[in-house]
């Protein structure tokens, strides 16, 4: 699912943005990407699932692997859920992509 939103930081131009599917596999010996799972991308997260610090290490953990600030992700649903919605600002989803096959 890919989409464009407009920014009035940049003078209102496009800003690309996109969604990705997640799988998330908390509790694991290491936080790392494990591929596509379906059409969605499986995470392995070392943190445990809970008080929200799965979603936190994910957000974080894709930031860093994007190489975005944290703000740029957001978690759009599925929050108490192994399966999430996260939008990415700052890359398209061809971008991402690219970087998560890495």
């Amino acid at each position: 699912m890919k989409t464009a939103t407009r920014s009035a930081t940049t003078g209102g131009g496009l800003v690309c943005s996109c969604e990705l599917k997640i799988k998330a596999v908390p509790n694991s010996v290491k936080s790392a990407m494990a591929g596509r799972l379906g059409n969605a991308w499986k995470v392995r997260l070392q943190a445990v699932p809970e008080g929200g610090k799965a979603n936190k290490e994910l957000l974080d953990f894709l930031a860093g692997k994007l190489a975005l600030p944290r703000k740029a992700i957001q978690l759009v649903s599925g929050s108490t859920s192994r399966e999430k919605r996260v939008r990415i600002t700052g890359h398209t989803l061809a971008e991402v992509e690219k970087i998560l096959l890495v």
